[in-house]
């Protein structure tokens, strides 16, 4: 249990699925599973944004004496590394290493706390094909024009994830990567489970020919692989909401027949210029570029100024602002201990508010309070 004088406030998150704070029921230990990057590119600030959300999820609730089982998958088979690796003319496995490791460093730096597993798409394909033949015998697969199918515009779950309506899922597919016009699909809002593979991609053999999976059984195999059929915590960015998790869900649940996730959290997601912070517009801050000019606790504390659930926008003073907190933060260390680690405790445990919680610090130190501990478990390395 955490080293506190008072009774621990009640935590509340946002569930994506019912739109409202919640207050989880959990048990000793914590089963989370967070969608992890393609390792094509190096680690952005929507990454870094999304990532440190989860820390701050993962220190609050070890703080309030939970023990958390963290993974976090890596996408090593998918269309845009084989599109960057063509571009390049490197081996995919080669691309994806490089850059794993460069995320990983990253990540290292922010001080954010490491998976207890970072399983590779990889390294899933015997626990995709057991699953897709799950999905196959729960009578929700098809086989069409070479390709494996879930039938997802059949079923009376789709939407119960996102909220949304066919008409909105349509867009959002058209736009990330859904393919709503395959003439192969009995539905445009289905999925691909397993497809043909092109001629330099990867092919793996499989009952309904070789090929290579699709997008969303890789996470549904892993959590199975890795956490078992019902996870405490599922997150991601507030872009997978669908068709990713939304897909996620139904095929896992109709495998195994029972709750995929008890709750859902969603980080919102950075812009920069008025658009969404994205590898393909190329509108991206880089980690490793801003490292080069600011100490990692500075964009840590910069990123994290921020609420979770806020879209925000980047801006070139931040990092400046946030170097200029984290200093009247050092000038208070040696001073007397106040209650700001108890006000910070209550600031996580009220949907992690972030904001609120850099507040208290900076009043703490206004008053010259010490407010190490509080920036501990804030993830913030004053020393």
């Amino acid at each position: 249990m955490p080293d506190s004088v008072q009774p621990l406030p009640t935590l509340r998150i946002h569930d994506t699925r019912t739109g409202a704070l919640v207050e989880p029921v959990l048990g000793d230990q914590v089963r989370m599973y967070v969608c992890g990057i393609t390792p094509y590119d190096a680690t952005h600030l929507g990454h870094a944004s999304t990532f440190l959300a989860y820390d701050v999820l993962i220190r609050t609730l070890v703080d309030r004496g939970h023990r958390v089982r963290m993974v976090r998958n890596v996408t090593d088979v998918d269309d845009p590394l084989f599109a960057k690796a063509r571009e390049l003319g490197i081996h995919y496995l080669d691309l994806a290493a490089a850059e794993e490791r460069r995320f990983d460093a990253d990540m290292a730096a922010l001080n954010a706390i490491a998976p207890d597993s970072a399983p590779r798409a990889s390294s899933a394909i015997s626990d995709i094909r057991r699953l897709i033949g799950a999905v196959f015998d729960a009578g929700r697969a098809y086989t069409s024009g070479g390709a494996v199918y879930f039938a997802a515009g059949e079923s009376p779950a789709l939407g119960a994830l996102s909220g949304l309506d066919r008409d909105a899922m349509l867009g959002l597919a058209a736009l990330r990567g859904g393919n709503i016009d395959d003439p192969a699909k009995r539905d445009p809002l289905d999925f691909v489970l397993w497809q043909p593979s092109a001629a330099d991609e990867p092919a793996w053999d499989s009952p309904w020919g070789p090929g290579r999976p699709g997008w969303h059984i890789e996470c549904s195999a892993l959590v199975l692989r890795e956490l078992g059929e019902t996870i405490d915590i599922h997150g991601g960015g507030a872009d997978l909401i669908y068709p990713h998790h939304e897909c996620e869900t139904l095929q896992s649940e109709a495998a195994t027949g029972s709750p995929f996730a008890r709750y859902w959290m969603h980080a919102a997601l950075v812009s920069m210029d008025g658009e969404k912070m994205s590898k393909s517009l190329g509108n991206l801050v880089f980690i490793d570029r801003l490292r080069a000019e600011w100490e990692p606790v500075v964009i840590r504390a910069g990123i994290t100024t921020h609420h979770y659930r806020t879209e925000w926008e980047w801006d070139d003073g931040l990092m400046a602002r946030s170097a200029e907190r984290v200093e009247r933060w050092r000038a208070a260390v040696g001073g007397p201990s106040g209650d700001c680690l108890e006000t910070v405790r209550e600031r996580l445990a009220d949907d992690l508010d972030t904001p609120g919680a850099l507040s208290a610090l900076d009043e703490a130190a206004g008053r010259g309070e010490d407010v190490s501990r509080a920036c501990e478990l804030l993830g913030l390395r004053l020393g």
